[in-house]
């Protein structure tokens, strides 16, 4: 039985369990809610700017993650149209996030669209990544991000495409920028600071994007037998991510904003728990239960070795 039919299957099965969940009312969003979520990104942006500026790169890298994350989601809802904005500005803000994230968002979007087609399936380029192991996806991060950029230019219609072409373009003159700026020796401290920023600028997005597939693809879709994802309810990772690891919530009703996930994963735990039971980040008994299980194996095997080469008891044995 080949992936798209194991989905078609899975699929069929979760409808039926979801279907007495209220969620049309999770779509609206009030003017504070999408100013937020306009707005979200670019303090933490600006803050990582500053600290880079000033040299104080521990600081600057928090910033970037907090950035990074936030423009994520932004980028996500944007997908989804569900900012609270038309789709005239939403284009402005995904070309404007592909500059500042250094990647593509509108040939990401066609492979994301694929991704909900076909969740996990043979199309679905962009969950192959959690299929594998989770070294394969922490390796895999810059040829995975490079076949998503292949895969979503050929998903794309004409329009798409041209946009995609012109954020690689944006995306190579910032690039070629900070490397002039950097090479040629400039007198003027202000030219000298920008480019100190714009190098510390994409070296960490680089090294975010490089990282998307462990966090974003195999830690939430990884060994999903019941549903097509993962859930998260620690309340300070979902603080810290942004709501983005509800993601089973996110994947049933995707046109929900990320803003009322939370109300919808509740919802969720009352209708169907069976559903969201598999959690992104393992609990403390599962932790404590893999290292019991690797010291009891560890245990043995240095006993064994002991018993093995004891030549007492080799002769009593």
């Amino acid at each position: 039985m080949n992936a798209n039919k194991i989905h078609a299957d899975k699929e069929k099965t979760i409808k039926s369990a979801i279907a007495s969940v209220e969620w049309q009312d999770l779509r609206q969003l009030t003017r504070a809610q999408i100013a937020y979520n306009l707005i979200l990104p670019y303090p933490f942006l600006l803050l990582s700017w500053w600290f880079a500026s000033q040299s104080l790169y521990v600081l600057a890298c928090g910033a970037s993650y907090l950035f990074f994350a936030a423009a994520f989601r932004q980028a996500h809802d944007g997908y989804h149209h569900s900012l609270g904005t038309g789709k005239r500005a939403t284009t402005a803000i995904l070309l404007l996030l592909s500059v500042l994230l250094m990647t593509s968002l509108h040939s990401i979007r066609a492979t994301h669209m694929e991704h909900h087609r076909n969740p996990l399936g043979d199309s679905d380029i962009e969950g192959r990544l959690a299929k594998g192991s989770w070294w394969q996806a922490l390796l895999g991060g810059i040829a995975y991000r490079l076949d998503i950029y292949r895969q979503g230019l050929r998903l794309s219609s004409r329009r798409n495409q041209r946009i995609a072409w012109l954020e690689f373009g944006l995306i190579f003159l910032v690039i070629i920028t900070a490397l002039v700026l950097t090479v040629i020796p400039v007198a003027v401290p202000a030219i000298s600071t920008l480019a100190q920023v714009l190098i510390y600028h994409l070296l960490t997005m680089m090294l975010a994007n490089a990282s998307v597939g462990i966090i974003a693809v195999w830690g939430v879709h990884h060994d999903c037998d019941e549903t097509i994802a993962r859930t998260e309810r620690n309340p300070l990772v979902n603080l810290l991510t942004f709501n983005l690891l509800y993601h089973v919530e996110h994947h049933l009703f995707p046109a929900v904003p990320s803003n009322h996930l939370p109300e919808l994963a509740k919802r969720l735990d009352v209708v169907a728990p069976h559903l969201t039971k598999a959690h992104v980040l393992p609990s403390m008994t599962t932790v404590m239960e893999f290292i019991n299980h690797y010291a009891s194996k560890l245990k043995d095997k240095d006993q064994n070795s002991n018993d093995s080469e004891c030549p007492i008891r080799k002769r009593f044995a």
